[in-house]
């Protein structure tokens, strides 16, 4: 199995039964090598991709609460080179941060030439929460797809490739995992009452990301739904997509400079 772009000109659900893989998945033992020899692919061609430094690597990743995005980042980059690579997360803007437009804090993070760059949600936010909590106008948010949509082409003009995840869960498998976060004492964390509150907007959420994944899929940000109740499954899934796109860009590395080859060191 292999996850394809979405297209605005097929029909986008997000249904509970989406939620789970279908089709050739590996189990157990032989999906922990899958996943595995995924891994130590980006691992490899992380090396490749600092050295050449033709490229930058930018990774979104979406989804409700609880759907893996911490989980998805610690498993898919557990072997790449931590100077090559750098996470930022986006929760609710600062006071300087609202004081520009809402692009500023995404556009600063964006990763150079050589690294890879991971977004633990992102400028998505922007307009998921503005609709569905109803904090601007329709006109306001629906504008930024094509905002968002000038933004991301700009980046990829200028060789920073653009891979966007939407880590989809079921509801029944959300309402386990928070109530796993409730019980165990390492999660207790990560739970917020907040959580609940967007928990019961539920069918709003789910419209909004549709509408996202209608509007922003593009043939230079494309986004992937990932099938994310398994774990295990969501990690190979995301880990090839990933490893397949940075082979696509046939990476190499440099020469070395007339002056130092057969240089002889004493």
């Amino acid at each position: 199995m292999k996850l394809h772009p979405a297209s605005s000109k097929r029909s986008i659900r997000l249904s509970d039964a989406d939620a789970t893989a279908r089709g050739d998945i590996k189990t157990g033992d032989a999906l922990d090598r899958a996943i595995a020899k995924e891994v130590d692919r980006i691992s490899d061609l992380q090396r490749v991709l600092y050295a050449d430094a033709r490229y930058a690597l930018l990774i979104v990743l979406q989804g409700r609460d609880a759907a893996g995005k911490d989980g998805t980042i610690r498993h898919v980059f557990s072997a790449v080179n931590p100077q090559g690579c750098s996470v930022a997360s986006f929760k609710v803007p600062t006071e300087i941060e609202r004081r520009h437009d809402y692009l500023w804090r995404v556009h600063e993070v964006i990763p150079a030439r050589g690294m890879i760059g991971i977004f633990n949600r992102s400028h998505y936010e922007d307009i998921l929460v503005p609709r569905v909590h109803k904090l601007v106008p329709k006109k306001v948010w629906s504008a930024r797809y094509g905002e968002i949509n000038d933004f991301e082409r700009m980046l990829s003009d200028n060789h920073v490739v653009i891979l966007k995840f939407l880590l989809h869960i079921s509801r029944d498998e959300q309402k386990r995992r928070l109530e796993e976060r409730l019980t165990d004492k390492t999660k207790n964390w990560k739970f917020r009452a907040g959580d609940l509150d967007d928990r019961a907007l539920w069918d709003d959420y789910t419209k909004a990301y549709q509408g996202i994944l209608r509007h922003t899929s593009t043939k230079w940000a494309p986004w992937f739904v990932v099938p994310a109740d398994d774990k295990a499954v969501r990690n190979w899934l995301v880990a090839r997509t990933i490893a397949d796109a940075l082979t696509k860009l046939k990476l190499r590395y440099p020469k070395a400079d007339a002056s130092v080859v057969g240089i002889k060191i004493a």
